[in-house]
């Protein structure tokens, strides 16, 4: 079982720039916090963990097993992105570790950020600015084409699919979305019954799918070919998913007339970074450093937003969007103790539990519950009177991972 960390003030680690909304957040609960610019390494990053409770990081930070188990106090991690393929959540788990993340506060900037490039590849902007840079004025029409009217092809609906078809229908396009969900349309968007379906109908194909293992090369050679010609292709979801040597072949051969591409398989560490891809040298390719949910309004949201869930997870015990732990909303609590107590989901805890309150003659005056797979996870709101060695009992229950006490 971990140990439930000391009553000194917790230490927070931020990496990776995070913006400092989060900072402040942390510092008016009363948190030490430090930053660290980039990614440190694996080596760097365990040092630094061994006093650390609440671990922020994006997506450039590789949280494993190994870390996560050279990391005796850490509580909880904060994904300030989307994504959480970074963490090993198993592991997480496994030593009673809470991970949130921000599943909506940049969405509203990714889907703009697909809009204004696909009006960018349609009117044939990129190529004319280019031109112009290289000292050549070329004023024509034929090409340049407007959004309205154009169909949409979107590849997953989830909230960013979802929210850019509403803008993409606000300026006239036709919206068309696939998923191995059934999900709701917004507005006049339509679902298709295969992707096929949509890569043959579609003018412009924009991919928003989650970084599930069964993405990889979701789009190749074969998919391309089934495009409509000239089309224009976007992704902004995970680089994984897309076969870039396919993407470049069907770009030079005037199948796709125009691409987007915001993620790689493989993406630098640091700023400044070298940085290689079969993409470069396309005139017709816009190729973008992971930035789709990188705006001022979007990082002082996700700076407000993950903070907020792990403080309240930490001081009030709820697991809501938690994204590992069974999701649990408590209401607050005044004039008692609030246990938490984290366990491998077996049968008999929660019966140990209550035996250890009844045996030391302790009133529970509010009791929760939660499980999934792997973990249970109970909150019990005790009277002001106990003994410390309540604590220690609970601890000693067999499969316990983590107890902690809120005051």
């Amino acid at each position: 079982m971990r140990p439930t960390p000391a009553s000194e003030p917790p230490r927070v680690l931020l990496l990776e720039k995070i913006h400092h909304s989060a900072v402040e957040r942390f510092e008016k609960a009363g948190y030490r916090v430090e930053q660290v610019g980039g990614s440190p390494s694996p080596e760097e990053l365990i040092e630094r963990l061994r006093q650390v409770s609440i671990l922020g990081l994006r997506s450039k930070t590789n949280l494993t097993r190994e870390i996560v188990e050279a990391a005796p106090r850490l509580e909880a991690v904060g994904a300030f992105c989307i994504g959480t393929n970074q963490i090993d959540l198993q592991a997480c788990l496994d030593h009673g570790v809470a991970v949130f993340n921000a599943p909506f506060s940049n969405t509203r900037s990714v889907v703009e950020m697909a809009l204004g490039e696909m009006i960018i590849l349609l009117r044939d902007i990129l190529k004319k600015s280019t031109m112009l840079h290289d000292g050549v004025w070329l004023k024509s029409a034929p090409g340049a084409r407007e959004v309205r009217g154009k169909r949409l092809g979107i590849v997953g609906y989830g909230n960013i699919g979802a929210q850019l078809s509403v803008v993409a229908e606000a300026v006239g396009m036709e919206v068309r979305y696939y998923d191995i969900a059934e999900k709701l349309p917004l507005g006049n968007a339509r679902a298709v019954r295969t992707l096929d379906e949509l890569l043959a109908e579609s003018d412009v194909v924009t991919v928003h799918v989650d970084g599930s293992p069964e993405n990889s090369d979701l789009i190749g050679a074969r998919e391309f070919e089934r495009m409509k010609d000239g089309v224009v292709f976007i992704n902004l979801s995970r680089g994984f998913v897309v076969n870039l040597e396919a993407l470049r072949a069907a770009v030079v051969s005037g199948k796709v007339r125009g691409a987007a591409i915001d993620v790689f398989p493989e993406e630098p560490k640091q700023d400044g970074d070298s940085f290689e891809s079969p993409l470069q040298g396309l005139p017709n390719v816009i190729l973008t450093p992971h930035i789709g949910g990188s705006t001022e309004e979007a990082q002082e949201h996700i700076g407000r937003f993950v903070p907020d869930r792990i403080l309240d997870y930490l001081e009030k015990g709820s697991t809501t969007l938690s994204v590992n732990f069974p999701p649990l909303q408590l209401p607050g609590f005044k004039n008692a103790h609030r246990v938490v107590h984290v366990h491998r989901n077996v049968p008999g805890i929660l019966a140990r539990i209550n035996r250890v309150m009844a045996e030391r003659g302790i009133n529970i005056v509010g009791q929760y519950l939660k499980t999934n797979e792997r973990i249970g996870y109970v909150i019990t709101d005790i009277g002001r009177d106990y003994e410390p060695e309540v604590v220690h009992e609970l601890s000693g229950i067999s499969d316990t991972i983590r107890v902690r006490v809120l005051y």
